[in-house]
């Protein structure tokens, strides 16, 4: 067993008897209705990691959506699927319920999976409660951790009387471009929102949360060199060749910009030859060369991580100055994506994150406390930090571990732990 796994049972073995004396009546019966309704969850959560959605799945992502809508229409929410045809991705599923003039909360998940219908990674598998399979963490798991909240909700007859509104993208693993369709409906759905809530998988144990998250940038570094035979290399006419040059400049980054806090950059392909191919949204390419030939063409992509926007604008100065120090005979470019948003810490941030510390010792599982934001990758909850009127706040997925990898493991126990906390998170905020 590893040590994750028996420090959740320690945190799930706090006894919970004083505990129940602090939640209300209704409180009581929302933890109830979700310890008693675990296993017909799980059956969902099986169903849904055997449904291949990986991003470019287009089918298999609307799929999961219809999966998902049924299970909101059931609660009386009201359901919308939103084609993303235009950015070549499949779409996103929405559900809301207007039920007063409380606060409205935003959830939000996501559909797809890193996982494509190629991987050898494709079915769900249990043990006890430990559930293994693509997607079962990143994040299958924290969707269901949302549906169990809003079921205990509508089983006690609160639900009715909230404003909430889910958000499951379609493309959270690979957005489409331009991002300004991709991600105009949820950044819509939190202007309307005063607290932003995301449910991917818990970081740093099941007494943390996220209050800052990282941005996501893309880059592409494209070199040029002068193609002649491999013994002529380093003539003063002919140069070095280009993957030479991309070497000079992978070590530039990692010598000269490495070391700043929040700050990392990552290169995650590279490409070198005499032709070379690279499919960006399909993240493949294909290079040829022969080992007597100086390479003509390099393409290295990866990305870049900030903490804010002022960090990002100056990390990528940094980048393209090292760029243009060539060596003879060689060019090189970088161009940048941006992608996801940084999300600083705010004190609307840490007011939620207080809300939910104080139900989590309600509930008996003991205080929660912030994640280092640089444990914490770029996440859609990213788009409507800065929209939101009062807070925002991630991280609140059960507990996993190995995502994006053919280990990806859940653990099965932390689920209904996550649910009722995000049941409670939830209506104690609308109560407000």
């Amino acid at each position: 067993m590893t040590r994750t796994a028996i420090a959740i049972i320690a945190v799930l073995a706090l006894p919970a008897t004083q505990a129940r004396a602090q939640l209300s009546q209704v409180e009581q019966e929302i933890v109830a209705h979700i310890d008693a309704h675990a296993e017909e969850a799980f059956a969902l959560l099986e169903r849904s990691v055997n449904i291949n959605s990986g991003t470019m799945n287009l089918d298999g992502v609307a799929e999961v959506g219809r999966l998902y809508a049924a299970e909101f229409e059931a609660l009386g929410m009201e359901t919308t699927w939103i084609p993303m045809d235009a950015v070549s991705r499949s779409g996103h599923l929405f559900a809301e319920t207007r039920g007063g003039s409380g606060k409205t909360v935003l959830l939000i998940g996501h559909l797809d999976t890193v996982f494509e219908k190629d991987s050898p990674f494709q079915r769900y598998e249990r043990s006890d409660s430990i559930a293994k399979g693509p997607g079962v963490a990143d994040m299958k798991g924290g969707n269901l951790v949302i549906l169990m909240a809003l079921q205990a909700l509508h089983a006690v007859g609160a639900l009715h009387d909230m404003n909430v509104i889910v958000a499951f993208t379609g493309d959270e693993e690979h957005t489409g471009d331009p991002l300004e369709i991709d991600r105009r409906d949820l950044i819509e759905a939190g202007s309307r929102s005063a607290v932003a809530l995301g449910f991917e998988g818990n970081v740093g144990g099941v007494r943390k949360a996220t209050v800052a998250r990282r941005g996501f940038i893309g880059w592409t570094l494209e070199v040029t060199g002068t193609r002649a035979h491999s013994s002529v290399i380093f003539r003063e006419d002919l140069g070095s060749g280009s993957i030479y040059e991309a070497a000079r400049i992978l070590t530039a980054f990692h010598e000269e910009l490495r070391g700043e806090q929040y700050l990392t950059f990552n290169p995650g392909i590279i490409l070198g030859g005499t032709a070379v191919e690279y499919d960006a949204p399909e993240n493949r390419g294909t290079a040829f060369g022969k080992t007597n030939v100086i390479a003509e063409r390099t393409v290295v992509a990866g990305d870049l991580r900030t903490i804010s926007a002022e960090q990002a604008k100056r990390a990528k100065e940094r980048m393209r100055a090292l760029v243009e120090r060539n060596l003879p005979h060689t060019s090189a470019t970088i161009r940048f994506r941006d992608s996801y948003p940084s999300m600083p810490p705010t004190e609307g941030n840490y007011a939620v994150l207080a809300e939910l510390d104080r139900v989590s010792r309600d509930l008996g599982h003991g205080p929660v406390g912030e994640v280092d934001p640089g444990r914490r990758g770029a996440a859609d909850i990213s788009f409507v930090a800065a929209h939101v009127r009062e807070g925002s706040l991630a991280g609140l997925g059960p507990e996993g571990e190995g995502s994006h990898t053919v280990h990806e493991t859940l653990y099965l126990n932390t689920v209904p732990v996550m649910a009722k906390r995000a049941a409670l998170l939830v209506y104690r905020l609308t109560q407000d």
